[in-house]
């Protein structure tokens, strides 16, 4: 949502409440030199068992501040903001003209309640020289399978920016061996996912990660429905009539709780146009694409590229007959596995990202994007036997993207991903099929906020079979801390010691460095 002309703050305070409208905390993203998006959700009372509700009525005045002190001292923007219950009673404000480089405090006031104070930064103006940039990268986070120690970790290490990479809610009705509960309902329609994430959202932990600095966003599948693929559904939980309308309202629930601009819900491969989504003059209307993938340039020292894996891939191929979402295949034995017409970013997708290649002005390249991006045969001694659900049933798909790496003589490349609930690190090959392919980068797959994962009895064995790995961990859960320097970039996994604790403590699982100009990962 847009800001509304400013109003004295007499005007904010019409609404007496009763209870904390700010129970879901506050919010920072997608900055700019000169800007950056500011997001809370107005919520009503808790319910007799303690569960988050939709606040009732009609549209809701919330006034914003940002200051260059906690105590808001000196001001630098305010502004007034509407919470329309059309979206859920969320407000986007995207806050504009502050100073570059510079971190800010904000909060919200709406009538007789101020919210939590949130810490966010902007960028340094384009070009400019940047001496370090710490980002941390994370995913996976499901409720039920532990508690979220690893966000209030993440928040004390006070980085620059989070790179989500993907599931942030999950969609199922709950989980065997449950460290937490959710309502015990699949998530189907756009009030679920509204209190689906009102649930994740009132996490102390995460409410603190998001507080201490801004974030940017991809998505995968779990936003919507496991394994889905495009326009087609997956494979879990009960059949809808309309699989369009949910994943209309998933993505619509995913806008109402990040703090991305109104700019998302243009038509996403028409590029960011004016004045969409609320507020703006072009209402994004329901079924429309919503535009994940952009590119960020933090002054001279790195490139942001986000991609969407998921909103125009192709359905995989080489899954048992009649049966939708992942399988485990045999690629010798699939000859729809080598089509050059399938994508995993989908076609007009895959055209922005060769053309942003081509523009270099960081010293880091960085794609942030939601899955494993290496070959990993999963099978010991000859054969093959791949996943079909990422980068591995979509070979033409990253062949194009490594030789567009190659064409542009993209600087630096790394490659962060997340999905596999797992920490793999390792070389990016201009050609998986080739053994002794040239190097071209380096890639970062994390593993999960709190998901499980298979533990660590093929491990070895799996590193053995893909030497262009060098390291994995398949049982611990947490973060990836990343420093970039204009000399090299340090990445240090953080794992925390008990997932099943929200007190637990956290630990370095291993440190790697890349120097700038040698695509070779270095174990500390």
């Amino acid at each position: 949502m847009t800001a509304v002309p400013a109003l004295p703050r007499r005007a904010w305070a019409t609404a007496r409440f009763s209870h904390d409208p700010f129970a879901l905390g506050v919010a920072s993203g997608s900055p700019a030199h000169d800007s950056v998006v500011l997001w809370t959700r107005l919520m009503g009372p808790r319910g007799p068992l303690g569960g988050m509700h939709p606040l009732e009525g009609g549209p809701v005045a919330v006034g914003w501040e940002v200051a260059e002190d906690e105590r808001f001292t000196r001001i630098v923007a305010r502004g007034q903001a509407l919470a329309r219950p059309e979206w859920g009673h969320a407000v986007h404000v995207e806050a504009q003209g502050l100073p570059p480089q510079r971190w800010l405090h904000y909060r919200f006031v709406c009538g007789d309640a101020t919210s939590p104070v949130g810490r966010t930064c902007t960028l340094p103006e384009p070009g400019a020289n940047l001496s370090r940039l710490r980002v941390a990268y994370a995913s996976c986070q499901r409720w039920e399978h532990g508690h979220f120690a690893a966000w209030r970790h993440l928040s004390e290490e006070q980085p620059d920016a989070v790179v989500f990479l993907g599931d942030y809610i999950y969609e199922y009705p709950g989980a065997t061996r449950a460290v937490r509960h959710v309502d015990g309902q699949w998530v189907l329609t756009l009030e679920d996912y509204r209190r689906r994430y009102a649930l994740y959202r009132s996490d102390p932990a995460l409410q603190a990660a998001h507080a201490c600095c801004p974030w940017w966003y991809t998505w995968d599948d779990h936003e919507v429905q496991n394994d889905y693929a495009g326009e087609q559904p997956g494979d879990s939980g009960p059949p809808v009539a309309d699989f369009a309308a949910r994943r209309a309202a998933a993505y619509q629930a995913w806008y109402e709780h990040m703090p991305v601009r109104a700019a998302t819900l243009a038509r996403a491969l028409a590029g960011l146009g004016e004045g969409a989504g609320p507020g703006g003059t072009a209402p994004w209307r329901v079924g429309e694409p919503v535009r994940v993938h952009q590119r960020v340039d933090i002054g001279r020292l790195a490139s942001l590229v986000l991609l969407d894996t998921r909103q125009y891939r192709d359905p995989q191929a080489c899954g048992p007959a009649g049966r939708l979402g992942s399988s485990s295949f045999d690629p010798d034995a699939c000859a729809a596995w080598a089509d050059p017409a399938r994508s995993l970013l989908g076609a007009a997708q895959e055209r922005w990202l060769d053309e942003t290649l081509g523009r270099q002005p960081g010293t880091w390249t960085v794609l942030g994007q939601s899955t494993l991006f290496g070959m990993r045969d999963n099978q010991p001694g000859p054969g093959r036997r791949l996943w079909n659900d990422g980068w591995d049933g979509y070979p033409a798909a990253r062949r194009r993207l490594t030789d567009a790496l190659q064409r542009h003589a993209v600087a630096n490349p790394v490659i962060l991903g997340g999905d596999v609930h797992e920490n793999w690190v390792g070389h990016v090959l201009a050609d998986y099929e080739q053994p002794g392919a040239k190097v071209l980068g380096v890639e970062f797959c994390g593993t999960g906020i709190s998901s499980r994962s298979g533990g660590n009895a093929r491990t070895a064995q799996r590193l053995a079979q893909n030497p262009h790995f060098v390291f994995a961990e398949g049982e611990r859960k947490g973060y990836g801390m990343c420093e970039f320097t204009p000399k090299r970039l340090t990445t240090t996994l953080r794992v925390v010691e008990d997932v099943q604790r929200a007190d637990s403590g956290i630990q370095t699982l291993a440190r790697f460095t890349v120097e700038a100009g040698h695509a070779r990962i270095e174990r500390d």
